[in-house]
């Protein structure tokens, strides 16, 4: 680990936290190849201090890519298989009669941890999906009117297939809305394809273990960090203006709430840290929408079998809402900075 454990309990400087989150972003690299933009925006959504909904096909490297940011962040990390017949204490854990005590004791359940991947969480019913709602929301768990506090940080990196319908329960708008962001992360290029194959004849096994970059202290201190990152307010309207627009799109049927519009102000904040800078500019903003607004965004019913979706809905509103135009620095007026002569 890197020596920063000293930092953990102080305010992190600025630079210290973009330098250490490109840290981790190539010590993730190393096992998942090529992908740094979708890694970057899974780090931002973690530095903003939300959880991440991973949709893709099956086998391109969103457990591993669960798995190796545990690792890299040093967060303790546990994976739950949804399936249909998993039930709400599974997750949430619950209480347990002790014969050697006589009494009931809690049992926690796999979401107390520091990163918990819900594997393939449209697989099973509502009543479990909605056990991970207030966990996700609150930091917290009640079972049996009794309430337990989550460890800190905490964060749900969750995986679903897009494909797949059988046997599937899509999670509705209400849950989807808790995730701050949607990734996904696509088909590798020829040469990653074969750059993932040389990695793991490298390898000589099929583990990959990566070296934690920070520790669950450090990422404390990196995400108070982000909350000082500069926002015009030109900039923040535009957020505003994004989040609304999706409301009234003609192939829309809802649009985001404002937990959109601050899912922008939060990520592009974070993407910013990232790139080294401590104030956001609308390319940040652009660069966080679709993963932020699509998953928010409910096409009409009539236009699910056409080519419409809230990601090509979010990409035409980009081209189409005004960006906010780059601010001139005032210049020093000579007159005023000039002597006055005699003095």
């Amino acid at each position: 680990m890197t020596d920063v454990s000293t930092q953990g309990a102080e305010q992190m400087d600025l630079r210290r936290v973009s330098d250490l989150s490109n840290a981790v972003l190539t010590e993730v690299e190393r096992a998942v190849v090529g992908k740094r933009e979708p890694l970057r925006l899974v780090l931002a959504g973690v530095l903003a201090g939300g959880h991440v909904l991973m949709e893709d096909f099956p086998g391109l490297g969103k457990t591993l890519a669960a798995r190796s940011f545990a690792q890299t962040l040093g967060l303790t990390f546990k994976r739950a298989q949804f399936t249909p017949d998993l039930l709400p204490g599974d997750i949430t854990g619950s209480f347990v009669f002790d014969q050697r005590s006589g009494d009931f004791e809690f049992r926690p359940g796999p979401i107390f941890t520091g990163l918990l991947l819900a594997d393939e969480i449209n697989r099973t019913p509502p009543k479990t999906q909605a056990a991970l709602l207030e966990a996700m929301q609150e930091k917290q768990v009640t079972v049996e009117g009794r309430t337990f506090p989550l460890p800190r940080p905490f964060h749900v990196l969750a995986t679903a297939n897009p494909v797949e319908y059988e046997g599937t329960y899509p999670l509705p708008e209400a849950q989807l809305d808790r995730f701050l962001m949607r990734v996904s992360f696509g088909y590798p290029t020829v040469d990653e394809e074969w750059q993932i194959l040389t990695n793991r004849m490298a390898r000589q096994q099929e583990e990959q273990t990566l070296r934690p970059v920070v520790g669950p202290e450090d990422l404390l201190a990196m995400q108070a960090a982000v909350e000082r990152v500069v926002v015009d307010e030109s900039v923040g309207r535009y957020c505003v203006a994004l989040a609304a627009a999706t409301r009234g799109h003609a192939d829309v049927l809802m649009g985001a709430s404002p937990r959109g519009a601050l899912g922008l102000l939060l990520c592009s904040r974070a993407y910013a840290i990232i790139d080294g800078r401590d104030y956001v500019t609308p390319e940040d903003v652009k660069a966080v929408a679709k993963a932020v607004l699509a998953h928010r965004v409910t096409v009409k019913p009539e236009l699910w079998m056409s080519d419409v979706s809230g990601s090509n809905v979010v990409t035409r509103l980009l081209q189409s809402v005004p960006t906010p135009a780059p601010r001139e620095m005032r210049q020093p007026d000579p007159a005023a900075s000039a002597t006055t002569p005699g003095t």
